[in-house]
């Protein structure tokens, strides 16, 4: 339990500054952006050895668990993927949107595909969505103090 908290501590604090870092390195914020959007993949999509029966979602606790661990989990698995796609795209909105809906694509396909052997619940889609917006929210903020940083930098000398 406590490395999930730990580590969704560290994208509240180290999110906004390292994305402010990763603005002017655009190609860097990009390759970042891709190896997650695959990993995040490979976690969701392969295949396990566990076979669910029915193609559904299950309906289950909500927004009452989003503090469990394992949600929690799914909270920083797409804080960090929409903080980098809001920096490289500079919309930390549509990104969030972006991000809600790549999670719905995944449960969708976690349900009808039983080969999968993945399950489907709604909890899951609603941590997921919940860090889509914490990444959203970081982006904007790393966007903010990226700004602020650069209107205080005084023009630089020759000297």
């Amino acid at each position: 339990m406590w490395m999930v908290q730990t580590a969704f501590a560290a994208l509240v604090i180290v999110g906004p500054l390292l994305g402010a870092w990763l603005l002017p390195r655009l190609r860097a914020a990009r390759l970042l952006l891709n190896l997650y959007t695959a990993a995040i993949l490979l976690l969701t999509l392969f295949p396990t050895t566990y076979r669910t029966v029915e193609t559904r979602c299950m309906v289950d606790g909500g927004l009452a668990r989003l503090l469990d661990p394992e949600p929690l989990a799914n909270v920083v698995l797409f804080g960090p993927l929409v903080l980098l796609a809001g920096i490289v795209t500079r919309r930390p909105g549509a990104m969030f949107l972006a991000g809600a809906a790549l999670s719905a694509l995944i449960e969708t396909l976690q349900a009808f595909v039983p080969l999968l052997g993945r399950s489907c619940t709604t909890t899951d889609w609603l941590a997921n969505s919940a860090g889509a917006l914490t990444g959203a929210v970081l982006a904007a903020a790393a966007l903010w103090i990226y700004r602020a940083r650069n209107r205080r930098l005084p023009a630089e000398s020759p000297l």
